[in-house]
């Protein structure tokens, strides 16, 4: 299952919606729209994305989360490791291979470990001097008295 595909399959779900409705609302065949919530067609078009959203009347903040979602769900991923060390490449294969055999806890787990470094990497530079746990603010420019304001 692919992350939009579960929150296509749930809000369906919560408003007691039947497939094969949404199916003909969407334009798409039953068979289809039940495929893609198992993930097991590849990331929605623009176009399903943007019927998906009318469907259910979801605006802001949650129809930029399920476009989020939407960009996310490529079931069969291609990792470019070109320009990276050797041991990104073995991770990046290793991952392809044993995905099937992680745990949904060791799953979080690494999950957990790329939102941390998604976050380092969204870090002012001057953030990155500080010691762990205090952050640092950016240099105060020093004030210059205004001139005029004396005379």
């Amino acid at each position: 299952m692919t992350p939009f595909g579960e929150r296509v399959r749930q809000l369906r779900r919560q408003r007691g919606l039947m497939l094969k409705d949404m199916a003909a609302h969407l334009g798409v065949s039953s068979a289809y729209l039940s495929a893609l919530e198992r993930g097991e067609r590849g990331k929605p078009t623009w176009t399903l994305i943007q019927g998906v959203l009318q469907y259910f009347n979801i605006i802001w903040d949650e129809a930029d989360e399920l476009a989020r979602l939407a960009d996310l769900s490529d079931p069969r991923v291609k990792i470019d490791t070109s320009g990276t060390h050797a041991r990104a490449t073995l991770l990046a294969n290793r991952l392809a291979r044993e995905i099937g055999q992680l745990t949904e806890a060791e799953v979080d787990e690494m999950l957990a470990i790329l939102d941390q470094a998604q976050e380092r990497s969204r870090r002012p530079a001057f953030a990155e001097a500080a010691p762990e746990g205090v952050r640092s603010a950016p240099p105060v420019l020093q004030q210059v008295p205004d001139s005029r304001a004396e005379a």
